[in-house]
């Protein structure tokens, strides 16, 4: 049994990758990127623990419910919690969906040695965007990346670079519920 120390999960969104897509913020980061948008994620504290089997099981409704295409991984950081993303993507996976991931470490550095479990997660990985978020070096070109040294790995044969330059119908999204909270999600925004 595996656990997974969830910040934030998401059905379904468009603003979170290519096509529709369930995405899954975990809790806790170590690097402290300025102007990190995910900055309430970065605190390496219990939010929501729940069981990897609880989360492919949203996800499986949500390929049922909403036609996914695939899942994306974020936070926080995921590759802190590789073991349990690992037996999530590799459940996405068997359900034909894609496995997108944004990490702050670079590539080279996600490695089993330092992230127990890195290896599993990124063989079960279509995708993996890579690179601290430089607030200096803000990207307007690509799509879903943060800074211009943030890079894209094609880990399989799912996707291109097509995909970063793809144009989109939306990049952010706003959900309002009934008790008044207001939920965004998408591309990096300022609130002012």
């Amino acid at each position: 049994m595996t656990w997974i120390n969830l910040a934030k999960m998401i059905d379904v969104t468009e603003a979170e990758g290519p096509g529709l897509r369930a995405a899954i913020w975990v809790q806790g980061c170590l690097k402290r990127c300025k102007g990190c948008c995910n900055g309430q994620f970065l605190k390496i504290e219990p939010a929501e623990l729940c069981q990897a089997q609880q989360i492919i099981g949203r996800i499986h409704y949500a390929k049922q419910q909403y036609n996914i295409e695939g899942i994306t991984l974020l936070g926080g950081e995921p590759f802190l919690q590789a073991q349990g993303l690992a037996e999530i993507a590799e459940a996405a996976q068997k359900l034909n969906l894609s496995v997108v991931i944004f990490s702050g470490y670079l590539l080279e550095e996600l490695l089993d040695q330092q992230f127990k479990g890195a290896s599993r997660l990124l063989a079960a990985t279509d995708a993996l965007v890579d690179g601290e978020y430089i607030q200096a070096q803000t990207e307007n070109v690509r799509n879903w990346v943060g800074s211009t040294n943030q890079r894209f790995h094609y880990l399989s044969d799912r996707y291109t670079s097509e995909i970063e330059t793809r144009n989109l119908k939306l990049t952010n999204e706003w959900r309002i519920f009934p008790d008044g909270t207001v939920l965004g999600n998408g591309l990096p925004f300022l609130m002012r």
